[in-house]
């Protein structure tokens, strides 16, 4: 999902080198029932409030929600929007450090994540880079969830 705002580098020094920069924002994406459905599916979590548009519409939140997990593991692919490494052997999530869901995702928002490389370390064979990150709901007041992911670079 390259986007002509997504930063690429070529090899680990260039990344070193982007170490305390904003990465702007991705691309909206649409959070759907069927995409909400998929991760119940996935993830035996099908309480009412994900997958019952009827009782969800009368419930707490006015319409279906995502599952928290299912916004945060949209993080990969909104990332990949913003930051392309190339000459890399492999590429691995190490974690997170921090996470909060401040808002709720109503089926049929559209989320996007803004994002900063605020650290990249050296580990050995590669580099661990953290990314301080904000998965907004396009139009809403407060976040849908704001991270700090670790991921890995190896030559």
């Amino acid at each position: 999902m390259t986007t002509p705002s997504t930063v690429t580098v070529h090899g680990l020094d260039e990344l070193k080198a982007l170490a305390g920069t904003d990465l702007g924002a991705s691309d909206w994406i649409e959070v759907t029932q069927e995409r909400i459905d998929g991760f119940a599916d996935a993830t035996d979590d099908h309480q009412w409030i994900h997958t019952d548009p009827e009782r969800a519409a009368a419930g707490p939140f006015g319409a279906p929600i995502a599952h928290g997990y299912l916004t945060l593991s949209l993080f990969i692919p909104l990332f990949t929007g913003l930051l392309e490494v190339e000459g890399v052997s492999t590429k691995v999530n190490y974690g997170l450090n921090k996470v909060r869901f401040p808002s709720p995702v109503r089926v049929g928002s559209r989320i996007r994540l803004v994002a900063r490389l605020a650290e990249v370390e050296e580990v050995p064979g590669g580099v661990q880079i953290t990314v301080d990150g904000t998965i907004e709901i396009e139009g809403a007041a407060k976040p849908a969830a704001v991270l700090q992911s670790l991921s890995r670079f190896y030559a």
